[in-house]
């Protein structure tokens, strides 16, 4: 028994050895795509207006992810699917709106800052949207901000301003959180709601008129997530986005447009390069132009045939407009689905446009014109100087001398200054005249003291 044992440990310990040593698995290095995915990107709505753009853009934009925020539960029922909804300030609203109340709203958010935290965290880029003018969206704006701005992200702003006729009060609300928000965001785009008709009919009804706001920062930032995730023949990555979003509180400009050939009468390429550069250029949504942007970004998606004089009419034309030193990146890729159409999206930020009132910073200029400090003159040297030098200089100083002419009177003068002095009354005489005078004015003095018919009696007499 005890040699079969024997042999049988032989046996595992030859196996033992004979199995090859497994080698460590190598990591795949990382593809281009892999690594884009990487990017993270959300869009926070906010208040009921915010919240209405999100859910329409949630369901044409992929790659990105949704928030709803809103104080108000029946708003959030009602948004997207597709969207995360948050609900804060119950305690404050007891699951109603603030009542175009900003300080509510403010006080609503600050109470759930935890919360908003986990919401911003871990992302690259967040874009906050607001419809301003209410409580939720402008009073919770510049909390989220914050928080983004604490966390480190690039944080982009977009805002609808109210119509005309909801009101001053509301142009109001919804300025004053501008101000506030501005210097916490990289780089805010406005969009105020008046404008609407200039792209649409006046007789839309309202709900279609809001729409076509939303279509409009649907493509615009679809667009910009599409040249942000994929590749091109020139590429655009999310680098070249953070250096166009460098500073704070800066105009944005962000269109996103799409031309085809069968949707234009007109014949020729250049004809489709020219339509379609002048529509990513002036947009009817936008108060202001691109034109002194201080960062430039754009993207041009068109045939696979893309001629080189096509790319440099398209960029000569944005170029024209940018600030002289200003960073522009492009990028080009192929439309693989549609050959006859062209798509350019343009972002450009710190516009030339003056939206905001610099009152401010004219205040600090004119205190610090005012507390300027001459600088101090140079202590002249002191020239030593001679008597004969001082006497010179003191005659020299001396006024001249008038001459005093003296006249010699002659007698005959002399003798008519005379009789002129015998001519003088006395005061004797002096005093008997001023006597008379005041006798004769009492005289009269009493004519008009009697009654106005006898006084007609004695003129009469008279």
């Amino acid at each position: 028994m005890a040699k079969k044992i024997k042999k049988k440990t032989k046996k595992k310990s030859v196996k033992e050895i004979k199995q090859p040593v497994k080698k460590p698995k190598l990591e795949k290095p990382q593809t281009e795509k892999e690594a884009i995915k990487k990017t993270k990107i959300r869009v926070i709505g906010l208040g009921g207006g915010g919240g209405n753009i999100v859910s329409e853009i949630a369901g044409q934009i992929s790659k990105a992810s949704f928030v709803l925020a809103n104080t108000d539960l029946k708003a959030l029922k009602i948004g997207s699917r597709k969207a995360i909804k948050f609900l804060f300030g119950q305690n404050l609203t007891r699951h109603l709106g603030t009542g175009m109340n900003p300080e509510m709203g403010r006080l609503a958010a600050e109470n759930e800052k935890e919360k908003i935290k986990k919401i911003c965290q871990g992302q690259d880029l967040c874009i906050l949207v607001a419809s301003l003018g209410g409580g939720t969206g402008s009073g919770a704006i510049t909390t989220f901000a914050k928080i983004c701005k604490s966390l480190g992200n690039l944080t982009y702003g977009i805002f609808t301003l109210p119509f005309k006729f909801e009101g001053e009060k509301k142009m109001e609300i919804a300025l004053n959180a501008l101000k506030e928000v501005k210097n916490y965001l990289n780089i805010l785009s406005i969009i105020p709601n008046e404008l609407v008709f200039q792209a649409i009919d006046k007789n839309t009804p309202l709900k279609e008129a809001l729409s076509a706001i939303n279509n409009f920062l649907a493509k615009s930032l679809g667009g910009l997530i599409e040249t942000i995730y994929e590749p091109g023949l020139i590429n655009i990555d999310f680098a070249d986005f953070k250096t166009i979003l460098e500073g704070r509180g800066r105009l944005a400009y962000l269109n996103t447009i799409e031309v085809s050939r069968s949707e234009l009468k007109k014949e020729g390429e250049n004809n489709l390069i020219k339509e379609a550069t002048n529509q990513v250029l002036n947009s009817t949504f936008y108060p202001y132009t691109m034109r002194g942007a201080k960062g430039v970004l754009f993207n041009i998606i068109g045939e696979k045939d893309i001629s080189l004089a096509d790319v440099n009419y398209i960029s000569k034309s944005i170029a024209e407009l940018a600030h002289p030193e200003a960073k522009i990146i492009f990028g080009v890729a192929p439309n693989k689905k549609q050959s006859d159409k062209i798509k350019i999206m343009l972002l450009a930020s710190g516009c030339g446009a003056k939206f905001f009132t610099n009152e401010e910073k004219e205040k600090k200029i004119k205190k610090k014109t005012s507390q300027v400090v001459k600088p101090a003159r140079k202590p002249e040297k002191i020239k030593t100087v001679s008597k004969k030098e001082r006497d010179q200089q003191q005659k020299k100083n001396q006024p001249p001398k008038k001459r005093i002419k003296i006249k010699v009177k002659d007698e005959s003068t002399q003798l008519n200054e005379k009789n002129k002095e015998e001519i003088r009354k006395n005061g004797l005489q002096v005093k008997k005249e001023i006597e008379e005078m005041e006798k004769e004015i009492i005289e009269k003095e009493k004519i008009w003291e009697t009654p106005a018919f006898l006084r007609k009696k004695i003129f009469k007499n008279e």
